[in-house]
Parts: structure tokens; C-alpha cells; sequence
């Protein structure tokens, strides 16, 4: 190459450089002029800038510490309707869904188990900053909110409160949720039969590992609500018939009903039980001349049993009373109880019946007043007809049982009945034999369709006849002995039972899964959270 052609390259190549670096050079210019606008618009200092004509009407409240004492002016979703139209309100709920659209945005707040539909657009008094505000609001944030509450010409079909909405001028941020949730709660809360045919499920595993927002949904609102309903009805219904409550321990110096499928634990020293029931501790209260005893508490069951309706903690409603002359005294008491407990649940719980109902559809709960009876033969026969084939002494397997409360059903109309005369060779050693044939027990069961809610009998009062019942179970007396003494100084004759919370609300509201009636369920395979 000459020189000339050399030094026209270079020269070409020079130019070529310069350009390059003067195109970048425009481009970061431009980049921090774009920069430096944007931080202004954000601070709201630009020139030109559009002014935020709600500035103080939306933000993040600062975490409320108690810093001080202030009337509270919030009023509850429940207590929003029509005779709040045109006031000005102030509500704190949680943000369940929203959505803008051009200069609007509407949002759902949900509330236990209400919800109310909010509007706000753009005008006088509200910014597009506030809408752009309330859009980025993450599901499941609390926030308080102001604003009037006006009629609506049409149902909000997807909220609770359905003839009025919010027309929104405050929104605060008291309490934000992550922007990532491991559930969403409408998926949660879809119908289980799936008749918008979505097919989207939150299966229950996850539901159990993150019960923290699976219970927020307003079918477990209510599922809890309602359970708690049958505690205070099973409380005022045995209070009113001169029931004394008495607390009992749990942790016991050896296996309550002589069986193995205890938990064990150290005591100090010593080995020690949780208690599988509070069978000696209503007995010996019985012995202490208390009369009529019921007692609410935990009870806990060392049983490898994963199915539908089996948890190795719950809470059981136990009774015991004494009578006069024949255990079925008791047994009409017990069996009025529930139909006590069941009108109340239907006259006073109609409400959450329906939310729960919404999500999980099931038959209404049917019951007789006073409450079908039948003996054990007298269900076998019908087991019979139906061409099952076993034994008249034979014990009810799951299968029958279920099959049994729907021949119930179809032939008595209710849900809810009484087996007597159980075989004594299928109930606990401490069960009365039957005095007239002792193939038979003075032992009883109750049902709610078909599956049973509460185990009960004549116990034995006698402390030779437990020792005799005892060896016939071949139950060592040494690990009973402190039961049996409970017997040696005199004991009215007397009965009672055990009914597991968990299971009459499942079966009360047709659910398939007792896990949806415990609200930290454990069982075999689940200790958390």
C-alpha cells in the first residue's frame, strides 16, 4: 500500500470513530435527560409536570405502633346496606381483587366473610396517580379506605353486600401483603362441583401448608364460626338441664382405656401419656357425687388412620350423668342435646349454612324431634334386606355403617338417629353387659349420616365387676388400677359419651374432609403448621 492510500484509510477510519462516539455520546445525553425528567415528574417538581390533586388522599400509612388513643370511626362490611346510602364511611378490610380500566378502577374488599364492590375515577378530587396508586395495591394488602356509599341499580352478584357499593375518595395502605402469594384466595374459594368449568383447584396440601390464607376464604369463615356455634349450643343446652362444666388433665401416668395407641412422653422421670380420652376423670367427678359433668378438650389418638374422617388430635365434647333406674334416662338426654344443638344450628347459623353451602353444595341436614332410636339387631335386619350379608353380632365396618344412614334416610326421613343394644363383645371392658342376654351391651352410638359422631354406654360402677370385665379383655389390672379405685367407695350407676367436635361440623355441613373442620389439623402424616 502507497503512502497516500495508507493515510486516506486512517483517515477514513478516524472519521468512522468519531461519529461512533458521537452517536453514543447524543445517546447517553438523551438517556440522562430522560433520567433526570423522570425523577423530577416522580417528585412532582417538573415543569409542565401534570399536579397530583390528590396528594394526602392515598399512601402508606406509617406501622401503627400505638402511638396514640383515637376514636375508631371504622365500621364493619357486615353493617354496610342500603340505610348507609349517601354517608361518608371509613372500613378497613383486606384488598381481594382489582382492576382499572382507562380512568377507573374497581376493587373488592373482603372482610371475614363479606365483601363490597369500591369505585374510583378520575375527576376533581382523585389524580391518575391515586388510580395508578390503587392498581399496584398488592391482593391480600389491609387497607383503609373513605368514601360514600351509594345505592346500585343492579345486584353486585360477586360480593356479599350486593345493593350498595363505595365511591372511593381515601385510600391507605395499613398493612401490605407480598406481591407473590402461594395461593390466590378466588381460586380458594371457587365452587368444588366447578360449574364455571375452569377446572382450577387448590388442592389440599396446599390449602394445609399455607392455612393461613386457605382460612381467610369466606366458606372457612364460616365453617369455624359455626363450630364454634355447636361448642356454645352443647355449653347452653347441658347448662340449662343442670350440667356442671369440670376441666380435666391431659397428661396422664398411664393409657386411659388400657389401649396402645397412646403418645408417650418423659415426665421427669417417669413415663407419661397424652390423654385418649377424659373417660376416669368424668367418672371419677360422677363418684364425687357432681351428678351431671361435661367437659371441652383436647383428646389425642396414636392411631395410624389417614382417611376422611380420622385426626390424632381433636377436640372432644364429653358428657357422663347419672340415672335412676335405667341408662336410657341418659341416653334421651344426650339424644335431646343434639336436637337442641341442630335447631340452634339451623335458626341461628343460617347464614354461614349458605356461605359454606356456596363453595361445598350439600343436602340440608335433616333431624326428628324427639330422635329416631333403632337396636343394633333392627339395623342389621335392614343391612340384610339391602343384601349385605354378616353376622347379627357381627361390628358395623365403615362401609356398612354409611349404607345404613342412607337406608335411614330414605325410610325415616332424617339424618341423625340412635343404634342401642351394641354386641358386648365389640365394645370397652368398663361397658354394662346386657342384663337380660349378655350377647348384648347397654352400650349406644349416634349417627349423622351415616357416619358416627358419639360412642357411648352404661359404664360398670362396681369396682369387682371392671376387675372381672377387665380380665375377660385380658387388661392387666395393674395399668387400671387407679380407674378401678375411683369404684370402692360407692358410685351411682351412670352413663355417658364422647362426640369429636370436628366430625359433627363436617358431617352437620356435608363436607367430605374432616381437615376442613380442623383449623391446624395433625394427623399421622401432619404436624404443621
Amino acid at each position: 500500500m502507497t503512502s497516500d492510500n495508507k493515510d486516506k484509510s486512517e483517515e477514513g477510519q478516524s472519521k468512522n470513530a468519531l461519529k461512533k462516539a458521537q452517536k453514543a455520546a447524543d445517546k447517553a445525553a438523551k438517556k440522562a435527560e430522560y433520567k433526570a425528567q423522570k425523577g423530577q415528574t416522580d417528585e412532582g417538581g417538573a415543569e409542565g409536570s401534570e399536579e397530583d390533586c390528590s396528594k394526602g388522599l392515598y399512601g402508606d400509612l406509617a406501622m401503627i405502633r400505638s402511638e396514640e388513643e383515637r376514636p375508631v370511626t371504622h365500621i364493619a362490611l357486615k353493617d354496610l346496606g342500603r340505610p348507609k346510602a349517601n354517608q361518608t364511611i371509613i372500613v378497613r378490610a383486606r384488598l381481594h381483587t382489582s382492576r382499572g380500566k382507562g380512568k377507573q378502577a374497581f376493587f373488592v374488599l373482603r372482610s371475614q366473610a363479606y365483601t363490597v364492590q369500591c369505585v374510583v375515577a378520575v375527576g376533581e378530587k382523585v389524580s391518575k396517580q391515586m388510580i395508578k396508586f390503587i392498581c399496584n395495591i398488592t391482593k391480600e394488602s389491609i387497607v383503609d379506605v373513605e368514601g360514600k356509599v351509594m345505592n346500585t341499580d343492579q345486584k353486585v352478584e360477586s360480593c356479599s353486600v350486593q345493593d350498595v357499593e363505595i365511591h372511593v375518595s381515601k385510600v391507605f395502605v395499613v398493612s401490605s401483603a407480598l406481591p407473590r402469594l402461594p395461593l390466590q384466595i378466588e381460586d380458594a374459594m371457587r365452587r368444588e362441583d366447578d360449574l364455571e368449568g375452569l377446572n382450577i383447584k387448590v388442592n389440599q396440601d396446599t390449602r394445609l401448608d399455607n392455612r393461613v390464607l386457605d382460612l381467610r376464604t369466606p366458606a372457612n369463615q364460616a365453617i369455624f364460626r359455626l363450630e364454634a356455634g355447636v361448642c356454645q349450643l352443647f355449653r347452653e343446652t347441658l347448662r340449662a338441664k343442670g350440667f356442671i362444666e369440670i376441666m380435666c388433665p391431659k397428661l396422664i401416668s398411664a393409657a386411659s382405656e388400657g389401649g396402645a395407641n397412646v403418645f408417650s412422653m418423659k415426665y421427669f422421670e417417669k413415663e407419661a401419656f397424652l390423654a385418649q380420652s377424659p373417660q376416669l376423670y368424668k367418672q371419677m367427678a360422677i363418684a364425687s357425687d357432681f351428678g351431671k359433668v361435661f367437659t371441652i378438650g383436647p383428646v389425642f389418638r396414636a392411631e395410624n388412620s389417614n382417611t376422611h374422617r380420622h385426626l390424632t388430635e381433636f377436640v372432644g365434647l364429653d358428657l357422663e350423668l347419672v340415672f335412676t333406674h335405667h341408662y336410657h334416662e341418659a341416653v334421651k338426654v344426650i339424644g335431646n342435646m343434639f336436637t337442641e344443638i341442630f335447631r340452634g344450628l339451623r335458626d341461628r347459623y343460617a347464614s354461614e349454612v349458605a356461605t359454606v353451602g356456596h363453595q361445598f353444595p350439600a343436602e340440608p341436614f335433616k333431624f326428628l324431634d324427639p330422635p329416631l332410636m333403632l337396636e343394633y339387631c333392627e339395623g342389621v335386619a335392614m343391612l340384610k334386606e339391602a343384601g349385605v350379608e354378616m353376622d347379627e353380632t357381627e361390628d358395623l365396618s365403615t362401609p356398612n355403617e354409611k349404607l345404613l344412614g342412607r337406608l335411614v334416610r330414605a325410610k325415616y326421613d332424617t339424618d341423625f338417629y340412635i343404634l342401642d343394644k351394641y354386641p358386648l363383645a365389640v365394645r370397652p371392658f368398663y361397658t354394662m353387659p346386657d342384663p337380660h342376654d349378655p350377647t348384648w351391651s347397654n352400650s349406644y352410638d349416634m349417627f349423622m349420616r351415616g357416619e358416627e359422631i358419639l360412642s357411648g354406654a352404661q359404664r360398670i360402677h362396681d369396682a369387682d365387676f371392671l376387675c372381672e370385665r377387665a380380665k375377660v379383655h385380658a387388661i392387666p389390672l395393674d395399668t387400671i388400677q387407679s380407674y378401678i379405685d375411683a369404684f370402692k367407695y360407692g358410685c351411682p350407676p351412670h352413663a355417658g359419651g364422647g362426640i369429636g367436635l370436628e366430625r359433627v361440623t363436617m358431617l352437620y355441613l356435608g363436607l367430605d374432609n374432616i381437615r376442613k373442620t380442623s383449623l391446624f389439623p395433625r394427623d399421622p402424616k401432619r404436624i404443621t403448621p
